[in-house]
């Protein structure tokens, strides 16, 4: 590690949870981020979405 890499205000651990989960960690672009400002209005539309590409394959 470099000298000037600080982590002395880093939880060890603070994903880990997550990750053993199999949760995946998606980074929105930032004007995607002003319309979705939530995890759970995120998944709504890409669920409608799924519908949708479903209902057009059939």
């Amino acid at each position: 590690m470099r000298k000037e890499y600080d982590f002395s205000k880093g939880v060890r651990g603070k994903y880990a949870r997550k990750y053993k989960a199999g949760t995946n960690i998606v980074l929105l672009d930032p004007d995607v981020a002003k319309v979705f400002k939530t995890p759970g209005a995120v998944n709504r539309a890409l669920r409608s979405l799924a519908e949708i590409i479903k209902t057009q394959k059939a």
